[in-house]
């Protein structure tokens, strides 16, 4: 029977958990010093050996609230010897995306700084000879994703038998991605008296069937509404459509003084085409998706780390794991067809209690997307007209031509010219598509759209 854990708003101090002295040197240093809700209902319960299932508002801390613990428990195998035999895995935390797992393994490297403890992270995309390398020196704590994870295994480059720990993060994320069938076999790998630690944003029957399948007795640790979003962070949307939107991001940035804003489209060419236009319209821009290799991946991340980019364009391959301080606004270009996938995007913003402001643009045939967001969060978004400057609107493409022959050459006259809808001559017109040839399309799933799939590994 699973148990169920509620947690009050009290302030907790980390000190409070008996953490290992090490640890909380690490912590104190770091600047935190009260646990955030998740940290406060989890830690405990975790350090005692239990199960649990936590979700949490992203952006509240998910990661301390199992990697403080498995750092705790595992103290009594901590060691400076050289030996690759005295440090086996005896942690795994195995995350849906590269990027979540280097942040993963940024925030154990720096919780684990003070104790000889070690850790190591191996994802798909880079050459793997470095990753064998470090496998077979030794680490206590491994960060992985599946498919990679699969590889080192294949190639004997690590041992699993000795795993007391298994954290999986933003599992949810995991089973849309189609990881199941991986998760299955790496399962069968690990011994079956360890401890399970399942984290996610969002709650879900498929979530809670994979806890059930995976973790024994869990305890159930919710500080927040299922698939609520942070009261801090001010949700807004626009009706637009068309060139509007992408003069829309443009006006915003550029009229507020934005910098570090994360747009997300549902498509990696529409993610790469918008920052080129966006670069053209004078916004320092970068696009990050699948199809980008992994180091292009991590130098757009790190120049948008450093302040650098004014826009990150992405898929929702970056919708999770992408944690930077001071993120002031994230704007949905595209709305997702994925209610979930909205509390994710908007979680880049306001983390660690700082305030933050979501942005949806929206056409007339992408509303009911919005309606599917709001029935999810319980919350109706507030519609907003977005004035934009007359200026700034772009001409049709070659339409400039024999423009000044047509109108005469006054401003009065282009205004009257542009102001007129485009009447094609009958050869001019493209016969359209039949349905048909569309219904393909319409019925792909959204992690196709998005570079996901059941057979893509990390």
């Amino acid at each position: 029977m699973t148990d169920t854990s509620h947690h009050t708003e009290e302030t907790t101090s980390f000190s409070s958990f008996g953490l290992a002295p090490g640890i909380l040197q690490a912590i104190q240093e770091s600047g935190y010093t009260s646990a955030t809700p998740i940290q406060a209902a989890a830690i405990p319960l975790a350090i005692a050996g239990r199960d649990v299932m936590g979700a949490a508002q992203t952006g509240t801390g998910k990661t301390a609230a199992f990697a403080l613990p498995i750092l705790h428990r595992l103290m009594p195998f901590a060691n400076t010897s050289a030996s690759p035999a005295r440090h086996p895995v005896r942690a795994l935390i195995l995350t849906p995306t590269r990027e979540l797992a280097d942040q993963v393994y940024e925030s154990v490297a720096l919780y684990s700084s003070k104790v000889p403890l070690r850790a190591a992270v191996v994802f798909g995309g880079v050459d793997i000879r470095p990753q064998r390398d470090a496998l077979r020196q030794g680490c206590e704590i491994l960060i992985a994703t599946p498919g990679r994870l699969l590889d080192h295994v294949e190639q004997k480059n690590v041992n699993l038998g000795q795993v007391s720990l298994l954290v999986l993060d933003e599992a949810d994320r995991m089973l849309d991605m189609g990881f199941l069938p991986d998760l299955d076999r790496i399962m069968r790998l690990l011994p079956a008296g360890r401890q399970g630690l399942l984290f996610s944003a969002t709650f879900s029957n498929e979530i809670r069937k994979l806890g059930r399948t995976f973790l024994h007795n869990p305890v159930e640790v919710e500080v927040a509404r299922r698939n609520a979003t942070a009261d801090n962070v001010t949700q807004i949307a626009y009706a637009l459509s068309g060139d509007d939107k992408r003069q829309a991001v443009v006006h915003l940035v550029k009229s507020r003084g934005l910098n570090q804003v994360i747009v997300f489209s549902n498509t990696k060419i529409g993610a790469s085409r918008l920052a080129r236009v966006l670069e053209q319209d004078g916004i320092k821009a970068e696009s990050i998706h699948g199809n980008k290799t992994q180091m292009e991946r991590m130098k757009a991340l790190e120049a948008f780390k450093a302040g650098e980019l004014e826009v990150l364009v992405a898929t929702d391959v970056a919708a999770r794991g992408l944690d930077v301080a001071g993120v002031p606004c994230v704007i949905n270009f595209d709305l997702p067809h994925n209610a979930e996938d909205y509390v994710h995007r908007i979680g880049r913003t306001g983390r660690a209690g700082a305030s933050g402001e979501a942005i949806a643009f929206y056409a007339p045939d992408e509303e009911r997307y919005l309606f599917d967001i709001e029935k999810l969060i319980k919350f109706q978004i507030p519609r907003e007209q977005l004035e934009l400057p007359r200026a700034s609107r772009r001409r049709p493409v070659g339409s400039h031509r024999g423009v000044r022959d047509v109108a005469g050459g006054s401003t009065a006259a282009l205004d009257d010219f542009f102001s007129k809808p485009y009447e094609p001559s009958p050869s001019a017109v493209v016969p359209p598509r039949p349905a048909a040839a569309d219904a393909p399309l319409a019925r792909r799933s959204v992690g196709v759209l998005l570079g996901g799939g059941a057979h893509k590994r990390a």
